[in-house]
């Protein structure tokens, strides 16, 4: 990441050891602090605390579910909500619009695109920077 760009706060919430490194190791790389919870009631003890940017969020998590955590997340922002990516290897039409229905700004389908990745982060900088 450049000098003139914002660092973000994002927690990645995958319950897929692999998965989860991966994307922590690259969000790291491009110069993001990255924090790691591998379920749904570990990302709800992590989030107030951390008070993530983006929240990059695996629906079918264990537990209470990415949608469950998505509304939990919205429930409690005090001030800003972070803005919430769906990251799941799940798809079609009727989960897309439960996902906007509670709440996720973004979908993005497994394995993740990361060039539309990186593109919705740089998108998340520029309201951060606002």
């Amino acid at each position: 990441m450049d000098s003139s760009s914002t660092q973000l706060r994002v927690l990645v919430v995958e319950d897929c050891p692999d998965t989860a490194e991966t994307l922590r190791f690259l969000l790291d790389l491009w110069g993001h602090d990255v924090r790691v919870a591998r379920n749904g009631l570990a990302a709800l003890a992590v989030a107030p605390a951390f008070r993530p940017d983006v929240v990059l969020l695996d629906i079918g998590l264990p537990g209470p579910d990415g949608f469950e955590v998505a509304r939990r997340l919205k429930v409690a922002a005090l001030t800003e909500t972070p803005v919430l990516i769906a990251t799941t290897g799940y798809d079609g039409a009727a989960i897309r619009r439960h996902s906007r229905e509670v709440g996720f700004d973004h979908f993005l389908p497994k394995p993740v695109d990361l060039g539309h990745l990186r593109a919705l982060l740089d998108g998340a900088r520029v309201v951060v920077q606002v």
